[in-house]
């Protein structure tokens, strides 16, 4: 919906390939708001991707691991609207078996990537590094249920146990497989904070205006997703790998709620708390001081 395509401004967006994420950016892939001189492209990818492609800042608009967002701040600033926050849930550890702490830490843990705030906090629970192999995210329950990994440069690398994030945390349970630690739900008895996990960075060199701008047609898609919730949530569907429509519209109730619509201080503060904690911990290499864009 932008005037003339010569005078426009292209806004590159990436995100992934989730029903939360696609709820969020449905008015804008599906032309529904008025974007002015903004035209916006979107690519589709696995998280772990995406915090690797923004250190080459190709994309003005990216979702982001905030475990991720300690190694790109300079690039990057933070959307105060996009976030995903477990309030009381989040990134899950799961096995065949009731492992203890202790017994975890003698196993190999198939993860969803390094740059995952779902490995920072695995991490944390774990009180330092921890044996893992990276796999991708959506068959890391096949992999537990079979005790190791199936296919790619790491077949036949026995695990024990997987961390899985997106829509295995309501499906696990179906492949026989027990909770070992939900990390939402650990992080808020820690420190009574919900678990943040993701959000949206803009690219600093785009200037105070266009900054703004952008951040307010996303606030714009994120709101016209929960106004027009049912044509949304049919189009996020195509998104959720094995969720009927009334899972996925509970997984996408789950992270596109009043926090997405702004972390809010207190969402703020969780922010500035996992990544302090994480450099405490050794995880994170240096103190990183969100910024949020006003």
């Amino acid at each position: 919906m932008a005037s003339d395509v010569n005078d426009s401004i292209l806004i590159k967006v990436a995100h992934s390939p989730d029903p939360d994420d696609a709820f969020m950016f449905y008015a804008l892939a599906k032309n529904c708001l008025e974007t002015g001189k903004y035209r916006f492209t979107h690519k589709l990818v696995d998280i772990e991707t995406l915090n690797q492609m923004a250190h080459t800042g190709f994309y003005e608009l990216t979702a982001l691991s905030l475990h991720a967002y300690a190694y790109l701040n300079e690039t990057y600033m933070l959307c105060p609207c996009g976030a995903s926050m477990g309030d009381n849930y989040g990134p899950m550890i799961v096995a065949k078996e009731n492992f203890t702490k202790a017994e975890l830490r003698q196993k190999t843990i198939a993860v969803p990537g390094t740059m995952t705030t779902a490995f920072l906090a695995a991490g944390m629970f774990m009180e330092g590094p921890f044996n893992y192999v990276v796999c991708p995210f959506d068959r890391i329950l096949d992999y537990v249920e079979a005790g190791k990994v199936l296919e790619g440069e790491n077949e036949g690398q026995e695990i024990a146990a997987g961390l899985i994030i997106h829509e295995g945390q309501l499906t696990y349970m179906n492949q026989g497989l027990k909770l070992i630690v939900d990390t939402g739900v650990w992080w808020m008895e820690q420190t009574g904070f919900p678990l943040p996990l993701g959000a949206n960075g803009i690219r600093r060199d785009l200037g105070p205006e266009n900054i703004h701008e952008v951040n307010r047609l996303l606030k714009a898609s994120i709101q016209y997703g929960l106004d027009h919730r049912k044509e949304a949530v049919e189009y996020a569907l195509q998104f959720g790998r094995g969720l009927d429509l009334n899972l996925a519209d509970r997984f996408i109730g789950m992270y596109v709620n009043d926090w997405t619509l702004d972390f809010g201080p207190r969402g703020r503060e969780s922010v500035r708390l996992l990544l302090k904690r994480g450099y405490e911990t050794g995880l994170i290499p240096k103190l990183v001081e969100p910024e949020f864009v006003e």
